[in-house]
């Protein structure tokens, strides 16, 4: 199996769940979809998220020192099975935890054997999902399947808000959902061409151009700043003239900020719905937030959750700057402080990088041994740090724009695509060129 027949099961697997009764309350996991590449209803209703939290929990306890892990062969191995196994219990437990709380309808309404077959059916769907990661990991395909299921889905997600053939009735008569066709089907339907161009590109409550034009820019940006380095010259200690440079990247953390940004807030929101929920009305729990529901789709109106929330549209902004403010200084501030911490739990660290170049007998030309620490932390922190914050400013930018699939989501599958295409051209040099793909 390779990266094309693991591109397709993502949607073999967003077949419908057997034997719920009901999924058309507001969505408590609506806010964490994009991230963890998750479809209500469906086989893939866990998504990624196993895996995403047993590699995130086990890398936090290698990177404290909790645990130790050695560099062996043996020591990776150990390590690797410990967060499989992990993952397999995560699934597990969240799938008896969404059946048990009423996700697809009242348990003593289910019967115990339907709600039995759920649960397996969720179990089996995260096995695959964790199968499908461990075989792009032993190299059967590019990159691993995390990264290549959140793209999927996002991709899939602006595909479809661009050409998607769905009626839906405005009130103002039906309109196809996707921007593309609505286009045509306005130029075609309304007497006024003017006016259909004018509802195509600026219609409310639908995707329109504005909003697939705002995502191509963002997409365009995100490419530009990935080219934005700093090539430290290094030299070899075992053998004479040989050079090379060793590349400190301005988004050096790549997405991990704005992954970590999201599951935080993500996370927040879900609580203060279940709170919000149980305890209405309670002035602590209003502090943490407040909740209308629209459609399938629950919104935060007040508290924290609506200040850590982007504004919907320009008009929103204008009518409350303040929110507007804070939620551009909290996704600023926040991308770059995780930004800052990850390089020292993830192990990408001056000091981290400077005892990989010592066990690679490498040097940095001009500087001896002992000071490639003190030259390395003039780069590495600053990186991360104004990384981060270009990571935040990004999503702020494609959140106020309107970008389809929200800031967070395009800067995922921007970086995600990038990092298959650094891979690619990494694979056909190593391979002789790009002849080898023809001939």
């Amino acid at each position: 199996m390779d990266s094309y027949h693991a591109l397709h099961l993502p949607g073999v697997l967003s077949d419908p769940l057997f034997g719920i009764m009901s999924s058309e309350s507001a969505d408590p996991f609506y806010w964490m979809r994009v991230i963890m590449a998750s479809n209500r209803g469906t086989l893939m209703e866990l998504g990624i998220s196993p895996i995403v939290t047993s590699g995130l929990i086990m890398q936090l306890l290698a990177g404290t020192k909790i645990i130790e892990v050695g560099d062996s062969v043996k020591d990776r191995a150990l390590f690797n099975g410990a967060q499989k196994l992990f993952g397999i219990l995560i699934t597990i437990c969240q799938a008896i935890v969404y059946v048990v709380t009423g996700m697809y309808g009242e348990p003593a309404d289910l019967g115990m054997g339907i709600c039995l077959l759920i649960i397996i059916q969720l179990l089996c769907s995260g096995l695959i999902v964790l199968l499908l990661d461990e075989l792009l990991q032993k190299g059967y395909g590019l990159g691993s399947g995390i990264s290549l299921f959140i793209a999927t889905n996002i991709c899939e997600t602006i595909v479809w808000k661009a050409f998607s053939p769905a009626t839906i009735n405005t009130g103002k008569g039906t309109e196809f959902e996707g921007a593309v066709i609505a286009l045509f089907h306005l130029l075609a339907t309304r007497t006024d061409k003017v006016r259909g161009l004018r509802e195509a590109f600026y219609r409310q409550n639908l995707p329109n151009l504005m909003n697939l034009m705002a995502t191509v820019g963002v997409f365009l940006i995100v490419i530009y700043f990935q080219g934005f380095r700093v090539d430290l010259p290094i030299k070899s200690a075992r053998y004479r003239g040989q050079y090379s440079s060793y590349p400190i990247k301005l988004f050096y953390t790549s997405n991990i900020p704005i992954i970590l940004q999201s599951a935080l807030v993500s996370n927040v929101y879900f609580l203060s719905q279940i709170l919000s929920s149980k305890f209405a009305g309670n002035i602590f729990v209003n502090m943490i937030g407040t909740w209308a529901e629209s459609g399938y789709q629950r919104y935060p109106i007040g508290g924290l959750c609506y200040y850590m929330s982007p504004p919907e549209t320009i008009g929103h902004i204008i009518t409350d700057p303040i929110h507007a403010i804070i939620y551009i200084v909290f996704m600023l501030g926040s991308c770059a402080f995780l930004s800052k911490t990850w390089i020292d739990v993830s192990g990408s660290s001056a000091k981290d990088v400077a005892r990989q170049l010592r066990d690679q007998q490498m040097l940095m030309r001009g500087h001896r041994e002992k000071s490639m620490v003190h030259e390395l932390n003039r780069y590495i922190p600053t990186a991360a740090a104004f990384g981060g914050l270009c990571i935040g400013a990004l999503s702020v930018l494609a959140d106020f724009l309107g970008a389809i699939g929200s800031g967070t989501g395009i800067l995922l599958a921007v970086t995600i695509i990038y990092q298959y295409f650094e891979i690619f051209v990494k694979e056909q040099s190593e391979m002789g060129g790009m002849s080898t793909l023809f001939f």
